[in-house]
Parts: C-alpha cells; structure tokens; sequence
C-alpha cells in the first residue's frame, strides 16, 4: 500500500473516533498528536547508519498503546524511544520528509525540515506526499488569512468568533487546519477553526499582559491529511484595556535637599510602572503630591512635575532654614493615574519622606568669653571643659567643633581635644608646669567647624575666649644631678675609699628645705652615704667578677628626702665602671680527657685556658707539663694558639687514670700562675666502644718513680 494512501485511511479512521470528542474539545487538556508538528535537522554531508537524529514527541492522551509511525523518507524509521534514525548511511535526504503516527486515539503528522540539505531536484514535495500526478497543482495562493484582533478580558459566553478564513479554491474534500502557540501548542486549545467554514474562535478571555500576540498557521489538507496549501501565518492581536493600575517600585522613597537651596532644585524622582500597553493611554501616567505634612510654613513646599515625577523645591531659599522650620523632614503623598490623568484613570499611591540636610551656616560660639582653672604643678591631664553653642545639624561637620590655641603656650604645655560626645573641648596639661617658673597662664583658643562656613557667615568675637590657668605649689622631690651620675673605679680598692660626690638641689627654690641623702638600692651592699654631704664611700672590697656586675657596671639607686610638709623624695643613679685587676688565676678545660690504651694516634686532647679576669690580665695564656721529673718522657705540650694548647702521648699506657700536673700563667702583670692537674683516663676500645670502668688510679709521679726503679734493678 503506498504511503500517501495509508495516510489516508487513517485520516477517515480518526474522524469517525474524533468526531464525538469535538464538542468536548474544551473540556480535554491533552490534544492527541505530536505535541511538536515541526522539527529542524541540520545537513552536514550525510546521515550515518544507527545514529539518532532528533526524538519527537507524541503523546495520544491514552497511553501512547499500539501507536504505528511510518517516515516518509524509506531511508529513516522512528525507534521505540521515537528517535529519528537512518536506516543506513544517506546522503541525498531531501529538504523535508513527514512522519505518521497513527493508532484507534489519533491520526497526526509531523513535518521535519532537513537545513542545508543539497537540492533533490528529482524528488518534489508531491512524490513526497505520495500524491498522484493526476491531482491539480496550484501556482498561486488561494488560501486568505486576514490578522485578527480581540480585546483582553471578555466575558462569557464562550467560544467566539474572532475572524475568517476564506481559500477560493476550497474543495468538498479539503478542511482547514490551525496550528502553533494557542491551537496546538501551549497554550493549547485557546484558538480553534471551523474545519470545514474556515471560521476562527476563541474559547476563554485572554490576558494581554501575559501574552499579547500570538503568531498561528492555517493550512488546508484533504481528508487524508495530506497538505494542500500552506501553511498561512494567522496573526492574532490581544487589544489593551486599562485593567492594571499604576504601581510604584517601592512603597516609601527617601530623598534629601539641603537648606537653603534656590527655588526649582530638584530633590528627587518618583516612578511607577503600569503594566498595560505602553502605546495606549492605559498605561500613561500623570504625577500629582495630594498630601504635604506638616504643611508649614507652607503647604506647597514641593511640586512633582506631572509627565517626569521629578519632585522640587518651591518655597524660597530663605524660608528652607533647617533651624527654623518646624521639622527636618516632611512627608508627601504621591499618586500616579493613568489614562493620562483622567477622572476615569486608575491610580497607585506612595510616600515620599524629603529630608533637609543641614549646611553650615552658623558658627560655634563660646558660651562664655573666660574661662578659668587651676592645676597643681607637676601633674598633666583635662584642667577644664570649654563648651559652644552650634545651631547647625547635631553629629555632623557643620556641627563637629576643631579647638586650637592661637597663644599664650610657646612651649606646648598644653592641648586641647573635642569631645564628641558634647563637642565641648577637654584643654589638658601635657608637659607638667612650674609653680616656680611661672603661676599663670593666659590661653587664647579658637574654635571653628569642620566643615567650612558658607561663602556668607564668618567667624566673630565669639568663636574665641581666654582660659586664665593658675598654677599650685606642691611640694616637688629633690632632683639628682647628673642622673644617672657615672664614675669610674678601680676593683679591690681598700675599705672607705672615696667613690663619688651625690648632688641634689630642691625645685622649691622659694622655700629653704634641707636635703637627706640614704641608700635606696645597693645589691652587693658595697657602699655607704653621708647623709648630709652626700659623699658615697666603700665598705666592702669592689669585685669585678661579682655577679651583680655586668658589663663591667655595677649600678646602685640613692634617695634625697627634703624635710618639707609632707616630705618629697627623689631617686638618683650611679653607675661604677669597675676597671679590671689581675686578681683571678687561669684555670684548664677541659678537666678530664680519654683515650684508648692501644690507639696509634698520640694526640690525647686538645686544651684551653680560661680566666675569670679581661685583658689584658688573661690571654696569651702559657700551658707547660708540671716540675715533676720525667713527665717530658711521657706527654708533650704544643702549642696551638693564644689559648689552646695539644696534650699528645709519646708512648702507649696501660688502662688506668692519670693525673697529669700543668702549670696554666695568665699574661697579666704580674702574671698569676696556676698549678692544675688534667685527669687523662686510658681506657680499652673495641667495636667502637670505650671501656673505662675499673681503671686504677695512678699518679703519674708515682708510675714514673716505679720505672726508673725497674730500670736500675735490670741494669745490676
């Protein structure tokens, strides 16, 4: 059977079935069919075998059951997954081929355009469809699809009729077919046409804010199905009505003027949105202020410009004196309407709030021209609070008060910081004063904003004012000086030697006080003070070495005590640079060496010398063996260097410890000498390991005195 007439048969057997469900077609939201009646694939030299091209979708409304699809290219098949696919590899597929999907629910077609594909100038759009030769072929267009148009929001009943679809070369067996978004695609089932009088409907009322033009396609086929003209693009107009009001982005806006600004100066911008159609009155909107409050000192402040929403000043600059309207911010009510502002339009509302920022058009003033203080000499801190009247914006820098002392503090005794909390200004003591230099201070300060003052205020007379600052007498502690005082001595001085001369003066030169002198500190209780002169003497031996030097300094704290009412004290330093006696004798490390009592390396260890004194009473140190006789048989001594020196063995001993005597001499003068002994232990070595347990100790004098005996007896 050919296609074409498949396609037919078909056709008649869903007519029979569908014909019943057309008067419910309102009431079924699944149209039977493909849910897409058209598909695009691109050409790229060819289709390979088994390779999907596109999946179709169709859906039965009855569980897709025993549904039979056919291609019209013999080429391709649908598999069970309703992919396209080549049945094996092609290269001429034509510019467009249909596919069939048919069983007892539907009878539908779906058009699939190939983009790119080469021309196929043997095969035609009727071989295509199966059409015979026989049936007429038209040239020119019969087919007249007029646009259409429908107001939103109608009411029942329903379907419409909305327009008309006329072919002037309309048969018995052709019926009219509507497709796209509304018809056959979703939105489904809005638009329907009479199959057989070409008459347009609409079934439900539309909403042109959600969808305001939908594009269709009328096509005419014959009973089978098989297209006979078209498709022809049906444009539907969804016309406006004014069904939306005007709505504002936000429900309150803020916006700021500074006082003082010229009449006309724009303060801010209201907008609203109407969502009906732009091209029509629905959606233009006028501006207009219904509410002012307060409304003093007038209750026509503002005004908003109908067409742009732009609120501006209208009172006078002079009357927007932030500190003499009633309040700093005022609220307005703002209605947009549309339909250009008619009495009929809709309206929405918002709140405007308008604040008036403060400029600085008013200078701080001193409340009052003198202020006075008085401060005990030798302290610092705040000795009084300066405090302004500022008429400007509290918290801001027309407000915010900057102090200075313009005189009277030549030598920087004083500051002055604001306080902001109260911008009241906190004038300190920073250096500590003198009574007895001076018992008064007279300060000039100046106060002044942050921000600049406008081009027509200045600052006047009472943006100064004079602090008179008088200063207290306290008795003040006696003053060492030099502090610290530094002298230098020589260690192991004898007992009472004279160590330095203490000299303390009273700031009170306007009393007569007298001056106590005691020890305050002395870690190694070496010195002793008259306590009226002042004098420091020794009463224990001054050691260098002693751990409470350092640095060669040893550092003692001393107190004057005044005898004034309550007494007052001072402290003073004296550092002692000690110079260096030779007084300490050179020791030996290390103390004790090893060595194996069968090793081939003579070289015992390597020693230094070690002196607790500094050059030039230590180094270049002299290591020699001890006097005993015969040690130079044994060891040997080279030297190394200034202070290190190689102990070698000249033959093997047996596993035992040795004290070897050394006599170590410092280069001072005189030079001290020092009779040390460096304990040598031999002991066995094997694998690395050193055995040096059991070692009986000899003296190496003894061992020495035992050979030589050995020797006499052998020598008889």
């Amino acid at each position: 059977m050919e296609f074409g007439t498949r396609i037919f048969i078909a056709f008649l057997v869903s007519q029979v079935v569908c014909t019943g469900a057309q008067e419910d077609e309102e009431k079924v939201e699944c149209v039977p069919g493909f849910q897409q009646k058209e598909y695009q694939v691109e050409y790229s030299g060819g289709f390979l075998k088994d390779v999907p091209l596109l999946q179709v979708v169709f859906d039965d409304c009855a569980g897709n059951e025993d549904v039979e699809f056919e291609v019209s290219n013999p080429n391709f098949l649908l598999d069970e997954n309703l992919n396209l696919v080549p049945r094996r590899d092609v290269i001429d597929s034509g510019d467009f081929m249909f596919v069939h999907g048919v069983n007892i629910h539907v009878d539908d077609m779906a058009q699939i355009t190939i983009i790119g594909a080469p021309s196929r100038s043997p095969q035609t759009l009727r071989e295509i469809l199966g059409l015979s030769d026989t049936m007429s072929y038209r040239s020119k267009r019969s087919l007249i699809v007029p646009p259409m148009f429908i107001p939103e929001n109608q009411r029942a009943p329903f379907p419409r009729l909305i327009g008309k679809v006329v072919s002037s070369d309309m048969k018995e067996e052709h019926i009219f077919r509507l497709t796209g978004r509304g018809a056959d695609q979703d939105p489904k089932g809005v638009f329907s046409i009479n199959r057989l009088s070409g008459d347009v409907a609409v079934s439900r009322a539309l909403d042109r804010e959600a969808i305001a033009y939908y594009h269709l396609q009328v096509s005419t086929t014959d009973l089978s199905g098989k297209l006979v003209e078209g498709p022809v693009d049906l444009d539907v107009s969804v016309i406006d009505q004014n069904d939306n009001r005007p709505v504002f982005k936000e429900p309150r806006y803020s916006g700021e003027v500074l006082e003082g600004s010229p009449t006309g100066t724009t303060v801010m911008t209201m907008t609203a949105y109407d969502a009906d159609d732009p091209n029509t009155d629905n959606a233009v909107l006028r501006y207009i202020i219904v509410r002012q409050q307060p409304d003093k000192p007038s209750p026509n402040m503002f005004y908003i410009d109908p067409e742009r929403g732009d609120i501006v000043t209208v009172i006078a600059p002079h009357q927007l004196d932030r500190e003499t309207l009633p309040t700093t911010q005022y609220e307005l009510e703002i209605v947009a309407k549309d339909m250009a502002g008619s009495e009929v339009g809709l309206t929405g509302t918002a709140t405007a709030t308008i604040t008036i920022t403060d400029r600085n058009d008013h200078a701080p003033e001193f409340t009052h021209s003198l202020f006075q203080a008085s401060v005990n000499e030798g302290s610092t801190g705040v000795v009084v609070n300066l405090t302004v009247d500022d008429r400007d914006d509290p918290a801001t820098g027309a407000w915010r008060a900057i102090y200075s002392i313009i005189n009277g503090d030549p030598n920087q005794n004083f500051e002055i910081q604001t306080n902001l909390d109260n911008n009241e200004g906190m004038l300190s003591v920073v250096k500590p004063l003198d009574y007895e230099s001076s018992m008064f201070h007279t300060l000039l300060i100046k106060v002044e904003n942050e921000d600049p003052l406008v081009p027509d205020i200045v600052y006047g007379p009472s943006s100064t004012a004079t602090v008179y600052i008088t200063v207290m007498d306290v008795n003040e502690g006696p003053v060492f000086f030099p502090d610290p005082l530094v002298v230098i001595r020589r260690e192991n001085i004898p007992l009472g030697s004279f160590v330095a001369m203490l000299n303390a003066t009273d700031p009170d030169y306007l009393q007569s006080q007298s001056i106590r002198f005691a020890v305050l500190r002395d870690p190694a209780d070496w010195l002793i003070v008259n306590p009226f002169k002042g004098n420091v003497t020794t009463r224990a031996i001054l050691d260098r070495e002693s751990p409470h030097v350092h640095n060669n300094q040893y550092t003692a704290l001393f107190l004057a005590t005044d005898n004034g009412n309550p007494p007052a004290s001072g402290t003073g330093t004296l550092i002692i640079t000690l110079e260096d006696e030779n007084d300490n004798a050179p020791y030996v490390f290390p103390s004790v060496a090893r060595v194996c009592e069968d090793t081939k390396d003579m070289n015992v260890v390597v020693i230094g010398g070690r002196d607790k004194d500094i050059r030039p009473n230590t180094d270049p140190f002299k290591i020699e063996l001890g006097k005993q006789p015969g040690l130079e048989k044994t060891w040997k001594i080279s030297r190394i260097n200034d202070t290190h020196s190689q102990i070698m063995l000249l033959h093997s001993l047996k596993k035992a410890n040795y004290n070897l005597p050394l006599v170590l001499t410092d280069s001072g003068v005189p030079p001290i000498s020092n009779n040390t002994e460096l304990k040598v232990q031999v002991c066995t070595c094997k694998k690395n390991r050193m055995d040096c347990s059991r070692a009986a100790s000899v003296q190496t004098n003894v061992l020495l005195l035992l050979g030589l005996l050995l020797l006499s007896i052998l020598c008889l």
